[in-house]
């Protein structure tokens, strides 16, 4: 989701399932504040949802904005019959890793035993 569209979305919808770790920040006074006044003008989502959903957003535009580097390996053609070369910058590495952590925290998640010890730390 793009930053843009999320005051619609916040206005509009609730958010997706979340994981069962915890992250602790610290943020800069000008950055709290903004959020501080977002989470008063939308009251449902409070702090900790506004601070999810931004996180979120960046996290897809930064995604988005990964460069494309081509390798020598053509994996496709295009329809005019232009060859796609494969991807050799930071994205491919990118997606695998998030979908290894994404298997990781969905078993934890559905560990029988999981304790509010088992959280993160970002400071």
């Amino acid at each position: 989701m793009k930053i843009s569209n999320l005051m619609r979305h916040w206005e509009a919808s609730s958010s997706g399932a979340i994981t069962v770790r915890e992250y602790r920040i610290r943020l800069p006074l000008g950055d709290a504040a903004r959020v501080a006044a977002l989470a008063e003008m939308y009251p449902a989502r409070g702090e900790t949802g506004i601070l999810s959903e931004l996180l979120s957003a960046a996290l897809d535009e930064l995604e988005r904005a990964m460069p494309y580097v081509p390798g020598s390996r053509v994996i496709a053609v295009d329809d005019r019959s232009d060859p796609i070369y494969e991807d050799v910058g930071p994205t491919p590495r990118f997606i695998a890793l998030t979908e290894k952590h994404m298997q990781a925290l969905e078993k934890e998640s559905s560990s029988p035993d999981v304790s509010s010890e088992s959280g993160s730390s970002v400071r």
